[in-house]
Parts: C-alpha cells; structure tokens; sequence
C-alpha cells in the first residue's frame, strides 16, 4: 500500500468488518495497554507513567490534528461536520486537559461518559467503508481507545474515582452540553 493509498478518500482496499481479524486485533492492542498501565502503576513505576501521561497528550491531539488534516485534505472538512463538538472530539480535548492537569471535574466526565462512549465506538466504529490498514482505520481506533485510556489512567495511575455525586454533575452537565450545542447547530446548520 502507497501513502497516497493509505490516506485515500476513494479507498478501494479491503472494507472495514465488523468484528474482523483488525478489528479484534485493535481491540486487544487497546486492553492490553491498559493492563500495563494498571501493571504500572501498581509498580509504582512514577518516571514511565508521566512519559505515558504525556505520551497519551501527544497522540490524542496529534491524531486530532490529522483527522481534521485528512477532511481538509479530502475535501470534507467543514465547519458544520467538523466543529470539534461532536461528543468523542470533545473528549479528545477534556482528556488532554485532564491528563495535564489532573483536574477532577473533568475526570468525572470522561470516566462516566469517555469511557461508555468510547468503548461503543471501539465496538461498533464508524469507519464505513475504510478497513485495514487505511488512516481511518487507525484514526477511529486510536481515538476511542485513547479516551479510554487516558480516564483509565487517572483511575490506575493517579487514583481518581467517581462518587455518586458525580453522577448528577454529568448528568446535568451533559444535559447543558447538549442544549448549547443544539443551538450552535441551529446556527451553523450542522448536525
């Protein structure tokens, strides 16, 4: 495969299957690095849970980044589909912040949310017809999986947990979330 293959818009490789060799194998590479973290951070191996840490920082925005990269590139990219306001490109931001400032309130989000949401999306991706090994492939499973894993890490590696009142502050959060992203979209005509 050529990299003009690789980040092709008219992809004509292999489709993405559900359930698939790749798409098993993604899934697993994705428990797997959790299980060395927690293996870590049980350890107490400090100095290589802060290159995680910031290792997790760089690849959710750098992953972002191409992501928008990608649309521009292929000429999809526009403000009422790529606002980064859809739920997993929020997260992707809330997650770095969170991981670079061990901020609480953000924690509660992305454990009762990031992870729920994410982890449907490792499940069931919206990689339509782009199956291994294309860039959306790996986009779509790097992504989820590092919501996932960047709220995991703060419960193995800095030992945040949710509290019953954080329920209610995701809940009424998301709530307010959703109800000023109506509106922008009633704005921008987005989706």
């Amino acid at each position: 495969m050529t990299i003009r293959e690789f980040f092709s818009y008219d992809y004509s490789g292999e489709p993405f299957i559900l359930f698939g060799t790749p798409h098993i194998f993604a899934l697993i590479i994705i428990v797997f690095a959790n299980l060395a973290i927690l293996y870590l951070s049980r350890r107490k191996k400090d100095k290589i849970l802060e290159w995680v840490r910031y290792s997790l920082v760089v690849i959710l925005l750098v992953n972002e980044a191409l992501w928008h990269y990608w649309n521009y590139t292929t000429g999809q990219w526009s403000i009422q589909t790529m606002l980064p306001l859809h739920i997993c490109s929020v997260f992707v931001f809330l997650s770095t912040f969170m991981l670079l400032t061990d901020n609480y309130s953000v924690f509660e989000f992305a454990y009762l949310l990031g992870i729920a949401g994410a982890s449907q999306a490792l499940l069931t991706p919206d990689a339509g017809i782009y199956g291994f090994p294309h860039f959306r492939f790996f986009q779509v499973m790097v992504s989820h999986g590092a919501i996932v894993t960047a709220a995991l890490f703060m419960v193995f590696a800095v030992g945040y947990r949710p509290y019953r009142k954080s329920i209610v502050r995701v809940i009424v959060g998301s709530n307010i979330y959703m109800l000023i992203i109506g509106i922008v979209n009633w704005i921008i005509g987005s989706n």
